[in-house]
């Protein structure tokens, strides 16, 4: 039997989570049951450490790696132990390379196939499908991530909440992070703003899991009713032109209340044969999902039912109609759509929206083309005219052989033979011909069409009835048969369509030629009305604009088309080679319909694209200015102290001042000077005009020079670089400047009573340069933002510069054909390890 999971989920780090699934394990231990702790991280935290006292700890498994050891969760010892209940911290955590499975949450489902019960915790950065939202609110990506279906499939879900003051509180009071990272991290991911945001989406997601709980709960329970837990508000499309009136009014509906749904639904009848325009329910597809809504497709003949049916199964509360377009005659005759679903609808509320369709009626769907070919239908006629003649001559010829009935149902197979044959209207002219014919040559008094006896009369109208309604059966049914595979083909063409374009990297050009393809044209353009164009110009090709075309010579204008379909009022699909049946056009409009929506796509791509780039410079011209407002006055003020200083004749200076106010002055000129020219090669990176010279060097060269150019903090470091090492493809005076960038800010955060070790060593076609510091680290989810321009991370120390020294150091090594990446030292610190390509051999 597999073990029930329970994950406490909350919005950031310092929440609780760990705690609460601690005390949780406590209370499973006051019952009796055997609980154990297979891995919790308490990060420092001393409350949470304090409850680890007194618990059975399974030891942790230790993994090399890299010559450093990492311990990680013993999946085999907690199967060994059999207890009844684990404590598994961190569900999203990405284990060391050597481990037995990649990710935590795949040892969890191991320990949970054996049985045993799970208590784990994950926060909502680290949900797969809020990941990219996480990024864009905090500006820090996570790599570490659980896919939402492991969290889904847990037994139970407790949110573990706290506003984001309380949780900043406890920040300040060194409850989550060490001291000396509190600053950074209340200015930089733990700012309300994002915190706020964060605890929306988990319990943004934490009530989309209720709610399938509560969906299967009622469907276990057969409960059919509306529980109005949340507003859901239901639309009904029918593929009209009044569905963007009805889509609208029930957006602003669903508006009111916070966190209501917003549902489109189009019923189709169960057949498929017939159905709202296309091209109507594409563009109110997309309306639907441009408001946050969704479009759901039901099946169902009895309309009023499937609606109010989809409604309750997805517990909605409301039901938007478009009020009825029939006449008052019909709605004598049928109580309609609208006025059938009130009265069915129960306890959901249903709105009927009147929209400037009404006053145009019913619209009726065009009359299908005739179903069986022009031969067939010249067969029938010549079936019913020359056949019955032949059928009469036979009877007569063989006399008083066949009584009246036979003779009956012999007409009545030859009118079903010419049914099949010509279809409905040569049947009927075949039933009212057999009337005559029997009535005139079979029937007593013969060769006259007068009837003294009534069951005879009765028996031939009861031949014609029989004989009319046998072969409208038999066209309806070859009508179907018609329609269905017309439809099946139809589909078939949408559904590799939309499998095309979705391969495909350029959506409008691939619609384009597969509708080409699809009806065999010459050629499919996309036009565009120039604004602006008065309207006497329309049909004149200066009037419109090419915007995409596939196949031979585009269309200028529509007037030159042989076939046409109207987009909106300033795009046109033009199609010319062959006129197109009037059976096609569905098709042609579900075409066009994409054709715009995909046209829309692209351009808003390239607008995105233009956008970026003016994105990036007006956001590096922001940080610039602060920059330089802030950091670069700090020097610039100093020197200018000194200076004023020393041209003071009101002061007479000791040498011993002078020498002083002197070093200041260039001190603060040298500092000044470094931040200028780590500015102005940040520019030429961002500008890509980085001159570079690439030439094999030794390691164990240039290490010792880089060295040399800290100064004083050259007794701090340690190298570690050995002769044996293979030469690299480098800039020489560029890789020195990295390794000074890198091993200055080493020295700067390191611990007092140790020193930063620089050590290289190869691995495969490259060789890593590791830069290690035993200092605070950095949080994981701060790796990659250290590399932003002009971010240090809460630093106050206006004399480190504009934080540009590791965005440089990665821009130039990048530069150079390497890579630079952060990695946690083993046991505290940070390494900062440069992988360079081996130089290849002449």
């Amino acid at each position: 039997m597999r073990g029930r999971l329970r994950v406490y989920l909350g919005a950031a780090p310092g929440v609780g989570k760990t705690y609460a699934m601690l005390g949780e394990g406590w209370r499973g231990l006051e019952r009796g049951r055997d609980v154990v702790v297979g891995f919790v991280e308490t990060h420092g935290r001393a409350r949470t450490a304090a409850l680890l006292d007194g618990m059975e700890i399974i030891p942790r498994k230790t993994i090399a790696y890299r010559g450093a050891t990492f311990t990680e969760l013993d999946v085999d010892a907690v199967i060994a132990r059999r207890p009844k209940v684990a404590l598994i911290d961190e569900l999203a955590h990405t284990n060391v390379p050597g481990s037995k499975n990649a990710k935590r949450w795949q040892d969890i489902d191991e320990i949970l196939n054996a049985g045993i019960h799970v208590l784990s915790t994950v926060n909502i950065q680290h949900l797969e499908s809020v990941n990219d939202v996480v990024r864009q609110i905090t500006g820090i990506p996570q790599r570490e991530t659980v896919p939402d279906e492991v969290v889904r499939r847990a037994d139970q879900i407790e949110l573990v909440d706290m506003s984001p003051e309380a949780l900043r509180r406890r920040m300040a009071h060194g409850n989550v992070y060490a001291p000396e990272k509190v600053d950074a991290a209340l200015s930089n991911y733990f700012r309300v703003g994002n915190l706020t945001a964060l605890r929306e989406l988990a319990l943004l997601w934490v009530a989309g899991k209720v709610d399938e709980q509560l969906d299967r709960y009622r469907a276990e329970h057969g409960i059919a009713g509306t529980w109005e837990a949340r507003e859901r508000v239901v639309v009904a499309l029918t593929g009209g032109s009044e569905g963007d009136t009805l889509v609208r009014r029930a957006a602003r509906i669903a508006t009111r209340t916070k966190g209501a749904d917003l549902l489109a639904v189009h019923v189709t009848r169960a057949d498929g044969l017939a159905g709202g325009d296309p091209a109507s329910l594409a563009r109110q597809r997309a309306l639907v999902e441009s408001m946050g809504g969704t479009y759901h497709q039901v099946v169902g003949d009895d309309i009023p039912r499937a609606l109010l049916d989809f409604a309750r199964g997805v517990n909605a509360t409301q039901l938007v109609l478009g009020a009825s377009r029939r006449g008052r005659f019909a709605q004598l005759l049928s109580r309609g759509v609208g006025v059938e679903t009130t009265a069915l609808s129960g306890s959901i509320d249903v709105h009927l929206v009147t929209h400037e369709e009404i006053k145009k009626g019913r619209s009726r769907p065009a009359r299908s083309q005739a179903v069986l070919t022009r031969k067939r239908r010249l067969a029938g006629w010549t079936a019913a005219l020359l056949g019955l003649p032949a059928l009469t001559a036979v009877l007569n010829a063989i006399g008083d052989v066949l009584s009246l009935p036979s003779q009956i149902l012999a007409f009545l197979v030859a009118v079903i033979g010419v049914a099949l044959l010509g279809g409905l209207w040569p049947a009927i002219t075949a039933a009212v011909g057999g009337f005559l014919l029997l009535n005139f040559f079979f029937t007593n008094p013969y060769r006259t069409l007068i009837i003294y006896d009534p069951e005879v009369l009765l028996a031939l109208v009861v031949f014609v009835v029989v004989a009319v309604a046998v072969s409208a059966i038999v066209d309806l049914a070859a009508r179907r048969t018609r329609e269905a595979a017309r439809a099946s083909a139809d589909a078939e063409v949408l559904s590799t369509l939309a499998g095309h374009v979705l391969r495909g990297e350029h959506a409008l050009a691939s619609l384009l030629a597969r509708l080409r393809e699809t009806f065999a044209l010459t050629s499919v353009t996309l036009l565009e009305r120039r604004r602006p164009a008065g309207g006497e110009k329309q049909n004149e090709p200066d009037a419109w604009q090419i915007v995409a075309t596939a196949g031979g010579p585009p269309c200028a204008f529509p007037a030159v088309a042989d076939s046409d379909v109207t987009i909106d009022e300033d795009l046109v699909l033009a199609l010319r080679g062959r006129l197109l049946d009037a059976s096609d056009r569905r098709v042609l409009e579900a075409f066009a319909a994409e054709a715009a929506i995909a046209l829309r796509q692209e351009r808003l791509r390239a607008e995105a694209e233009r956008a970026k780039p003016l994105a990036e410079a007006d956001k590096m011209r922001t940080a610039l200015l602060a920059a330089v407002s802030h950091d670069l006055r700090t020097p610039l003020a100093s020197a200018k102290a000194a200076v004023e200083s020393l041209r003071s004749t009101d002061i007479d200076w000791s040498p011993h001042d002078r020498e002083e106010l002197l070093a200041t002055a260039d001190e603060s000129l040298e500092r000044l000077d470094r931040l200028v020219e780590n500015l102005l090669d940040m520019s030429r990176l961002q500008a890509g005009a980085l001159g570079l010279s690439l030439q094999p060097i030794a390691l164990d060269e240039v290490a010792p020079r880089a060295i040399g150019d800290l100064g004083p903090l050259a007794d701090r470091i340690h190298s570690d670089i050995s002769a044996d090492l293979p030469e690299i493809s480098a800039d020489p005076a560029l890789l020195e400047r990295v390794l000074v960038n890198l091993m200055a800010n080493a020295v700067r955060y390191n611990s007092p009573e140790e020193h930063v070790l620089l050590g290289a060593s190869r691995h495969g076609d490259h060789v890593e340069i590791r830069v290690v510091d035993r200092g605070p680290g950095i949080p994981a989810e701060d790796h990659d933002r250290i590399f932003l321009p002009f971010q240090r991370l809460g630093d106050r120390d206006n004399h480190s510069g504009v934080g540009l020294g590791l965005a440089l150091s990665r821009g130039l090594t990048e530069a150079m054909g390497g890579t630079l990446v952060p990695e946690e030292t083993p046991g505290g610190g940070l390494t900062m390890i440069i992988r360079m390509p081996i130089q290849p051999a002449r």
